[in-house]
Formats: structure tokens, C-alpha cells, sequence
């Protein structure tokens, strides 16, 4: 499995989400997620973590889980081929509103 394989999954990134936030135990993570199960969890951090999206230390009896930034490299520079086409695209947008509202902060 890959990066894009994992965040295929969308409880996956939840997981991602929370732990960019900051570190959490498994045991919070669990808590976050009522409708999985603790080794249904505990799966999907397994993959995250043999993808090298998430890393985990032993703290006593806890685990600690952190997202592992450097994971994410594969997906933004697939995601900067694209990004080109957004940037005009939001720039078109911006010109509109500024036409259309005569040149007035749009909120």
C-alpha cells in the first residue's frame, strides 16, 4: 500500500487530522472515532504508520502517535502539478468579484 492508497480511507484521515493537531494516545484516538472499534483503530494507524505518515513512541504503557510531516511529501508534489490551475482560476475569481462588486470587500 501507498501514501494515496492510505488517505484513501476516510476514517484514516481523520486520524491525520487529529494528529495534526498534536500527539494523541491511542486511546484518545479511539475516543474520537465511537463507531470503530480499538483494534479497528489500531489498524488503521498500522497503516499509517508503514506508509510513514504517523510515528508512535512508547510512553509507559501508552502509546503516543504524531504525524510524521515528511509523509506528506509525496502527496504535495503530486498535489503542485495541479496547483497552477487553481491559482487562476481563484485569480479569475477574485477579478469577478472585484467587477461585480464594484471594487467593494466581498465577505
Amino acid at each position: 500500500m501507498d501514501v494515496f492508497e492510505a488517505i484513501a480511507e476516510p476514517n484514516r484521515r481523520t486520524l491525520l487530522d487529529l494528529l495534526a493537531q498534536g500527539e494523541r494516545t491511542a486511546g484518545e484516538l479511539v475516543a474520537t472515532l465511537p463507531d470503530l472499534t480499538q483494534p479497528t483503530v489500531s489498524r488503521h494507524l498500522r497503516v499509517l504508520r508503514e506508509v510513514g505518515l504517523v510515528e508512535v513512541r512508547p510512553d509507559a504503557q501508552r502509546r503516543i502517535y504524531a504525524l510524521r510531516p515528511d509523509g506528506l511529501v509525496p502527496i504535495d508534489e503530486w498535489i503542485d502539478r495541479y496547483r497552477r490551475y487553481w491559482t487562476g482560476h481563484l485569480d479569475a475569481l477574485e477579478r469577478h468579484l472585484h467587477r461585480t462588486h464594484g471594487g467593494e470587500p466581498v465577505e
